[in-house]
């Protein structure tokens, strides 16, 4: 039987519950997974459990996922977290834009939670 220590934390940021579900049942079964609905919750989450990656959606309420990034991306406690961007605009400006944030990878939705699951593997296998 597999130890739960043993499992890699996943943190799925998105303001849409049906989201955070399907991502939550894929992810589940590899994965120890922590969800957030905004971007305030997701650096509150992050600093407290320092998830391996961070997938993030780029448009919510309170905090948007390119701030979110960022103030992650700044904070020496979790600066080396992976965050993937997950969002429906696939625009090639958005995916600057995350990558300047700080974003290492980015998912268009909807996603098929085979690219979702190579996506995060390809990330934790680089060291």
């Amino acid at each position: 039987m597999e130890q739960v220590d043993n499992k890699k934390k996943i943190l799925i940021v998105d303001d849409e519950p049906n989201v955070r579900r399907l991502s939550r049942t894929v992810l589940s079964k590899k994965f120890i997974v922590y969800e957030a609905e905004d971007g305030k919750q997701a650096i509150d989450i992050a600093s407290a459990e320092k998830p391996d990656v961070i997938l993030m959606d780029m448009m919510m309420p309170k905090m948007d996922g390119l701030t979110a990034c960022y103030a992650i991306k700044n904070d020496p406690a979790t600066k080396s977290i992976p965050v993937i961007m997950v969002t429906a605009i696939g625009f090639e400006l958005n995916i600057k834009l995350s990558q300047q944030m700080g974003a290492i990878g980015y998912v268009t939705k909807p996603f098929a939670p085979k690219e979702l699951l190579d996506k995060i593997q390809q990330i934790l296998v680089t060291p």
